[in-house]
């Protein structure tokens, strides 16, 4: 009885807009601050380094960007209801599932290694490419007969 009842509620409050992400992805994370009465938005794009799936209510994904030098880690709620939105920026190759090893790694060699096909900029060339195939084919030009001079 109680189980089903706090599966009811998880479920109310589960979002369906989360976009597809796995460790090692990076992330731009949306989250909603409020100071005082005003309420902004806080951007936070890193490494996904965790992704713990589970029932909506414990579902989590922890996120990892150096700032100044300093390595700072985010543990998100996956269906909280102060995340915004997530957008997704890239995937990145690799073969585990907690990256936790990236806590001990400095500068170039903290960097993952990004699938191909994955970025904005692949997904730009993606849109031009449907984009085009859209568009009506043009016109064959006119074929031009050799003059007799």
């Amino acid at each position: 009885m109680l189980r089903k009842a706090i599966a009811d509620i998880e479920a109310k409050y589960a979002r369906k807009d989360l976009p597809y992400m796995r460790a090692g992805d990076t992330v731009r994370v949306h989250t909603k601050i409020k100071e005082g009465d005003k309420e902004r938005i806080q951007v936070f794009e890193g490494v996904v380094m965790a992704y713990r799936k589970g029932t909506p209510g414990s579902s989590t994904f922890t996120v990892r960007k150096v700032s100044y030098g300093v390595g700072v880690e985010r543990i998100f709620p996956a269906h909280s209801p102060r995340i915004d939105k997530v957008e997704v920026l890239g995937h990145g190759e690799v073969r585990r599932a907690r990256l936790f090893y990236l806590r001990g790694l400095q500068g170039k060699a903290a960097r993952l290694h990004q699938e191909e096909g994955s970025g904005a900029a692949a997904a730009a060339a993606a849109a031009a490419a449907a984009a085009s195939a859209a568009a009506p084919p043009a016109a064959p030009a006119a074929p031009t007969t050799p003059s007799a001079e």
